[in-house]
C-alpha cells in the first residue's frame, strides 16, 4: 500500500464524511495531508491526540480526522481546548483555527492562551480573509485590499499572526506556506513535539473570495505567489529591508522554554490538597 494511501485510511473518516466541502484548489486539503504526515511522524496513537476546531473552511478538518475531536463555536476553540487540556493533561491537543475565528473573535482567547503558555498546538490558517461567510475582511487582510465588506478598499491595517503570538508569550511560534509543503509538515511536527504554546501560522490562499476580488488569480497564480513571496527566516537575515518589501518570513521564528501552564497548575493543585489534609501549604 502507497504511503499516502495508507495515511489516508488510517487518519481519515474517509467512509463517512467525503466528499468535503472545500473549493477546488483549496489549500486546506494541503494542511490537512500535513497534519496527518506530521502526527504520524510524532508517533502519537490516535486515541492520544483531542483535535479542536472552531467555525470557518479550516474548521472542518476536524470533521475529517479519525481523532477524539471536537468542532465548537467560532472564535471559542481555544477555550474548549483550555478545558480539555486541564481536564485531561496527558491528550496531545491540537487547535485548528482560520485567521478571523483566531484574531477576530477569538483574539482575546488567543492572546492569552499564548500568555498562559497552555501546552496546546494551535494552527492557525491565513487566507487574509473570511472564507466560509462570504468573504468579509478579516483582521490580516491587506491594507486597500478588496473585501465583500471593504468594496473600496480596506482602511485598516493587518497584524501579523506570528509576532503577535511571540510577544503574548508562546513558546514556540512558526511560519509556513501550503506551497512549501515538506517544510509545513516539519514545523507542525515540532510544534507539536513542544512542551508549551506553540502556533503555526499557516499561509494559505482563498482564490474564491479574496483572490477573485483582489485580480490575484485562482490557486495556481496565488500558490506561485507564496513561493515568489515566502523567505526562510535563515536566508532573510542576510537581505536588506529594500529586499524584504513585499516578503515575509518562513520556518521556526521563536523556539523557547518557558514555565507551562499545566505544571504550574499541578502544583497548585497539590498545594490545595496539602493544605485542606495538613493545614499547611507547600508554595513558598
Amino acid at each position: 500500500m502507497a504511503e499516502e494511501t495508507r495515511l489516508v485510511y488510517k487518519y481519515l473518516r474517509h467512509d463517512k464524511k467525503f466528499p468535503h466541502v472545500w473549493c477546488p484548489g483549496c489549500g486546506n486539503g494541503i494542511l490537512l495531508g500535513a497534519l496527518i504526515r506530521a502526527i504520524d511522524r510524532t508517533g502519537l496513537e490516535k486515541d492520544d491526540i483531542a483535535l479542536v476546531s472552531g467555525i470557518g473552511c479550516s474548521g472542518r478538518i476536524s470533521v475529517y480526522v479519525d481523532f477524539n475531536t471536537v468542532h465548537t463555536t467560532h472564535g471559542r476553540a481555544l477555550t474548549f481546548a483550555t478545558g480539555i487540556k486541564l481536564a485531561n493533561p496527558r491528550l496531545q491537543v491540537i487547535v485548528i483555527m482560520g485567521d478571523g475565528d483566531a484574531t477576530a473573535i477569538g483574539g482575546n482567547h488567543f492572546i492569552h492562551a499564548a500568555r498562559r503558555n497552555l501546552n496546546l498546538t494551535a494552527i492557525v490558517v491565513n487566507n487574509s480573509i473570511y472564507g466560509m461567510t462570504g468573504g468579509q475582511y478579516s483582521p490580516t487582510t491587506p491594507y486597500e485590499s478588496i473585501s465583500a465588506t471593504s468594496l473600496y478598499g480596506n482602511i485598516e491595517q493587518a497584524f501579523s499572526i506570528a509576532e503577535l503570538a511571540a510577544m503574548a508569550g508562546a513558546s514556540m511560534v512558526s511560519r509556513g506556506t501550503v506551497y512549501h509543503a515538506a517544510l509545513l509538515d516539519e514545523l507542525i511536527e515540532k510544534a507539536i513535539m513542544k512542551r508549551g504554546f506553540s502556533v503555526v501560522e499557516v499561509i494559505s490562499h482563498c482564490h474564491t473570495h479574496f483572490g477573485r476580488k483582489n485580480k490575484m488569480g485562482g490557486p495556481v497564480e496565488m500558490m506561485r505567489w507564496q513561493r515568489d513571496s515566502a523567505v526562510r527566516i535563515e536566508k532573510a537575515s542576510s537581505l536588506s529591508k529594500e529586499e524584504m518589501k513585499g516578503k515575509f518570513t518562513i520556518g521556526v521564528l521563536v523556539d523557547r522554554d518557558l514555565p507551562v501552564y499545566t505544571q504550574e497548575y499541578k502544583k497548585i493543585r497539590e498545594a490545595a490538597k496539602t493544605m485542606a489534609a495538613t493545614g499547611r501549604s507547600i508554595l513558598p
